[in-house]
């Protein structure tokens, strides 16, 4: 016997597509975002950040993700 795809997933249950998108979208957006910072460092030196930049990051990606939420 052989499934149909819709069978698994019935049409109506968004949900497990939602958050396949999010997750392959939430990976290029992390590996672009690394791209660039490495970019950004000119020498082989591993970039170094402070407290305070690690917290304004943080600080932002919740903003962004309270945006995304109020949607």
């Amino acid at each position: 016997m052989s499934e149909n795809k819709s069978d698994i997933v019935p049409a109506g249950d968004w949900r497990p597509k939602a958050l396949i998108i999010g997750g392959v979208i939430g990976a290029v957006v992390g590996v672009t975002a690394t791209y660039l910072l490495l970019q950004r460092n000119e020498d082989d030196t591993p970039p170094d950040f402070s407290v305070g930049e690690g917290v304004k990051i943080g600080v932002l990606v919740l903003g962004l993700l309270r945006s995304i939420a109020n949607l």
